[in-house]
């Protein structure tokens, strides 16, 4: 009797043994500390390298940490090594991937942006004038729909009166820039108009890409007194090969915006990149965050500052007229 009671006090222990183990919770059901945070995917499409566009990547993903945390932004940086194609490509992998939200630097990021998704939220920076970069008319400052960013569009008489200031009795201008860019060829329109309306003889120089820049820079740089180059990426990124052919020739350039002129310009009147990339980054946070609908949000400018490159203009033998500051 005595064995029967121990063996049944037995059993009883064990069954309480063995629900009391399946009652523990496995590892794997522990929730995660920070289980409920929301990161967000950010993809970011940089046309090419070069110190403007660098500038304003990194002045957007400063904003963004600034705003929301480290721990909540993902960002995927991706280059185009300035070609249209890869933009395309980039962007359609950011759309595979469900980013949240695109950055496109540079007007051929922004339109592959825009061909590419009509859903996800997209924002523009490093573009001159988005009515020509999309092919807007009569272009409001709102684009509308998934699409808002910011402009680096200078104001183009003040830098045509520029030139008038520099080299007053200059007589030929030369305009340089790239074909494949459609804000470029705006930019010296609007410009030729304005530099005409000052007396100036002035003729476009246009090169498809950087294959044929050295040779209409050569062709320019010997038909002119003085060149103007606008914000044009293909120039931004070979203002070396500009330098090397109008420094020897004593030809002096005014920039379109800070890099160019401190690769190969003695002055101009240029935004901060960094500080146009840091709003657009801004604006980010709101969209992420639903504070803001980018439908409606106007696109945003920044302020121009006059500078000057003392290097060239010391070689050039050029006095720098009052209220300029150096790169």
């Amino acid at each position: 009797m005595k064995k029967r009671t121990l063996a049944m006090l037995l059993a009883a222990l064990l069954c309480l043994s063995l629900a009391a183990c399946g009652s523990q919770p496995a590892a794997t059901d522990e929730p995660a500390e920070d289980e409920g945070a929301t990161v967000y995917k950010v993809g970011i499409c940089q046309l090419v390298e070069h110190v403007a566009l660098d500038a304003a990547t990194q002045g957007f993903q400063d904003a963004l940490v600034a705003e929301l945390g480290a721990d909540a932004v993902q960002f995927d940086v991706q280059n185009a090594q300035n070609d249209s194609n890869t933009c395309s490509t980039i962007i359609n992998g950011f759309v595979s991937n469900n980013v949240d939200l695109i950055l496109a630097n540079a007007t051929p990021a922004l339109q592959s942006a825009a061909a590419g998704t009509n859903e996800i939220p997209i924002l523009g920076t490093s573009i001159t004038e988005y009515g020509v970069a999309l092919e807007i008319p009569d272009f409001n400052g709102t684009v509308g729909g998934n699409i808002s960013g910011t402009s680096d569009l200078p104001p183009l008489d003040e830098q045509a009166a520029m030139i008038k200031e520099w080299f007053p009795d200059a007589d030929t201008v030369g305009l340089l820039y790239c074909s494949a860019e459609a804000n470029s060829k705006y930019q010296v329109n609007t410009v030729q108009t304005a530099l005409e309306a000052l007396g100036y003889s002035v003729t476009q120089y246009a090169f498809s890409d950087s294959n044929d820049l050295a040779s209409v820079c050569t062709t320019a740089a010997g038909a002119c007194d003085v060149l103007y180059v606008p914000t044009d990426n293909t120039a931004a990124a070979n203002t070396g090969i500009i330098d090397n052919i109008c420094r020897p020739a004593g030809v002096p350039i005014i920039a379109g915006e800070e890099g160019i002129c401190a690769g190969c310009g003695v002055a101009t009147l240029s935004i901060s990149y960094y500080d146009l990339g840091y709003t657009t980054g801004q604006m980010a946070a709101q969209i992420l965050t639903g504070q803001a609908d980018i439908s409606t949000m106007p696109i945003q400018y920044t302020t121009v500052t006059k500078k000057y490159n003392a290097a060239i203009c010391e070689e050039l033998g050029l006095t720098v007229p009052e209220g300029y500051e150096a790169i």
